[in-house]
């Protein structure tokens, strides 16, 4: 046996260790669980989660509406139409984005079990947010990231946010892309004993709820109505699940819940030849789509993210649309602000194009930018792996190819996924697989879709 085998053989038990949390007990039958024991179970209540929040300057953040790209946007709609956009700008959280109301609850959690230290993996504003947190409580933090191709190259964005991370006294470990950054995360657990403050933990979901409850009682103090559609941009599936759930808790059951994620389409994420060819880090389809068709595929054993079982719809916005609204951010509402919210911003920007102009959408993050996230940078580096730049429109892009920055705002458009396709990608791993009623149960929960719609969906996989 390998290394990396024995080391696998041990992840059941490192997690359980790591996290105190036996995902045995939520287990049903074959593959399903219980999505809400397991959530519920976490132990903490909607008022604690943002109780400990409010006293790490996490949270509470403005709803702000963009009435000067509301006005652009209008420029290009019909005669009535052009929605108004609103922006929750997550910029001004403790260390930068929404991802520290997740690691507020994870590195409190770890605090309250006497952990010593909090380990995670990740690229992502999240490394920063736990850093940020461990320095409050006074854990140690080891954040592990994928910053390198084989070459050694490095994309810009990931250096700013180890950076950020280091800035908050944590110690960061830096790997290629490829499959040893889980090795390395497990081999680091077991050798530290520190607790998994994992993205996918009910700890970090639950303490993203409060991101969509505050949008909900906000919007309704002020406009005195739920906003009809709130955009989050998905990645890995937290930001969504937790802004759905937070929207429901407070009662806005009808708002449409659409995910958006930056079009690179034949771009792996784990490929080190794809890695620099990516402009952007995450919010991307590489970890949108296969995350929310396989949400299991995470570092725990059962995702607390699954977006399937909040999404009404699913668009695509390309690179260049996104650097064009991160800009226009900066130019029209004195806001500057990194990619990530952009990505809804751009999705949101076309949508509101085609909604009656008393609409209201919600972009419901931004991030904070700094050196490596700011667009010039990123531009750089793109143009310094051969990517070609040029301007016209935007859905001429190819990823890993070009970037096509639009010329006007009118050339921004999004592209919507098909639902039932993505549903059909989720059951494509369960081919011949004959489900009892609990399983079906489970599966109207987490496609959203009935049972009746499931059997036929599953018998033309079968046939395929």
């Amino acid at each position: 046996m390998t290394d990396y085998e024995m080391m696998m053989s041990k992840r059941q038990a490192i997690m359980k260790s790591s996290l105190q949390l036996d995902y045995e007990q939520f287990e049903l039958e074959g593959i399903a669980f219980d999505y809400e024991k397991m959530m519920n179970d976490a132990g903490y209540t909607f008022e604690e989660v943002q109780k400990i929040q409010i006293e790490n300057h996490v949270g509470q953040t403005p709803l702000v509406e963009l009435k000067n790209i509301t006005e652009y946007a209008r420029k290009f709609a019909k005669k009535g139409f052009g929605a108004r956009i609103f922006l929750k700008d997550e910029a001004l959280n403790l260390s930068g984005s929404f991802k520290a109301r997740r690691a507020a609850i994870s590195v409190y959690h770890a605090k309250k079990l006497g952990y010593k230290g909090v380990v995670a993996a990740t690229s992502g504003n999240y490394g920063a947010a736990v850093a940020a947190m461990a320095a409050r409580l006074k854990l140690k933090c080891i954040i592990v990231q994928e910053v390198f191709d084989s070459n050694e190259k490095n994309q810009p964005e990931i250096v700013e946010k180890a950076r950020a991370c280091e800035a908050y006294g944590a110690e960061v470990i830096q790997l290629s892309v490829g499959p040893e950054l889980f090795y390395e995360f497990l081999l680091i657990l077991e050798e530290t004993g520190y607790f998994n403050a994992s993205l996918y933990s009910p700890y970090g979901v639950k303490g993203i709820e409060t991101l969509g409850y505050e949008i909900a009682e906000e919007m309704l103090r002020k406009e005195g109505k739920y906003p009809e559609v709130v955009i989050a941009t998905n990645a890995g599936g937290g930001n969504l699940t937790g802004t759905a759930r937070g929207l429901k808790y407070h009662g806005a059951n009808h708002t449409r819940i659409v995910g958006a994620s930056v079009d690179l389409t034949g771009l792996h994420m784990a490929s080190d030849h794809d890695f620099n060819l990516k402009s952007f880090t995450t919010g991307h389809t590489g970890f949108g789509i296969p995350f929310a068709t396989y949400p299991d595929r995470s570092d725990v054993p059962r995702s607390a993210a699954r977006p399937l079982r909040y999404m009404d719809e699913y668009v695509l916005v390309n690179q260049g649309a996104v650097f064009f609204m991160t800009e226009a951010l900066s130019l029209l509402e004195g806001m500057e602000r990194g990619p990530a919210g952009n990505t809804s911003l751009a999705a949101a920007f076309s949508m509101a194009q085609e909604l009656p102009e008393d609409f209201i959408i919600v972009v419901q993050e931004s991030e904070y930018t700094g050196a490596g996230k700011h667009f010039n940078s990123q531009i750089a580096f793109a143009k310094s792996q051969g990517i070609t730049l040029t301007f016209g429109h935007p859905l001429d892009e190819k990823p890993g190819k070009n970037l096509v920055f639009p010329t006007s705002g009118s050339l921004i458009k999004h592209k919507s996924l098909d639902m039932n396709q993505l549903k059909m990608s989720y059951l494509k791993r369960y081919k011949n697989h004959e489900f009892s009623m609990t399983e079906l149960k489970y599966l109207e929960d987490e496609l959203r879709v009935n049972q009746q719609t499931i059997i036929e969906m599953v018998g033309k996989i079968n046939e395929s």
